[in-house]
């Protein structure tokens, strides 16, 4: 058994794309121990997610893609915390809408691996909501961190810039409905889900579009 655990949080801001702003609700995962930890999407308010981390060291943020709602607090977190952001590079002009003066640390690439307390994360690529979208895979937790690529019930949106509709189906077929069954998807907004309880449904997906 993995020392590592999973915890999160539910934070609520805005999403700005295309000159339109929605109020959302964003998942931000903490996977870690009592001592280390690394933050999936700093959604919102820094403030939260410090007392959330209570302390630990944070190792890394990672970004699940540049959507403003998905990083608008993770300058901030890394001033207090020290810890690097992390995104992959075909979503830096999405990041630059948002931070245009506070660049990531570092990049996450393609089959990378994350170590955190004792488990390690795997960086998919898994463009199509986004660019430079990723997923993390964390086989002894039987997680996967989906960002907006995989929700409860379908693909992630990809009416607006920067997306494309064949590459996320593409993406959730080729990356993340190969995985074990039983693999929780822990997703960017709403409610968990599994691989095997989406993957029936993806023809329906491509048959509505979207």
């Amino acid at each position: 058994m993995a020392a590592a655990r999973i915890e999160h949080l539910v934070t609520s801001g805005t999403f700005t794309l295309d000159g339109g702003t929605w109020d959302v609700d964003n998942n931000v995962w903490i996977v870690g121990d009592d001592s280390e930890a690394v933050v999936i999407d700093a959604a919102h308010d820094a403030e939260a997610i410090l007392q959330a981390l209570d302390g630990r060291a944070l190792r890394a943020i990672l970004c699940t893609h540049a959507h403003n709602d998905h990083i608008d607090a993770a300058p901030e977190l890394a001033a207090r915390t020290g810890a690097p952001i992390l995104l992959h590079a075909d979503d830096l002009p999405l990041w630059k809408q948002t931070h245009p003066e506070r660049a990531p640390d570092g990049e996450l690439t393609d089959g990378q691996t994350v170590k955190v307390a004792g488990t390690r994360l795997t960086v998919l690529h898994t463009p199509g909501h986004a660019p430079g979208a990723v997923c993390l895979y964390a086989p002894d937790l039987t997680a996967l961190f989906s960002g907006d690529t995989l929700f409860a019930g379908g693909p992630g949106a990809t009416g607006r810039s920067y997306s494309d509709f064949p590459t996320i189906v593409g993406s959730i077929r080729e990356r993340l409905l190969v995985l074990p069954h039983e693999t929780v998807v822990h997703t960017g907004h709403g409610d968990t889900t599994t691989v095997g309880a989406e993957a029936p449904h993806l023809q329906e997906w491509i048959d509505r579009g979207f």
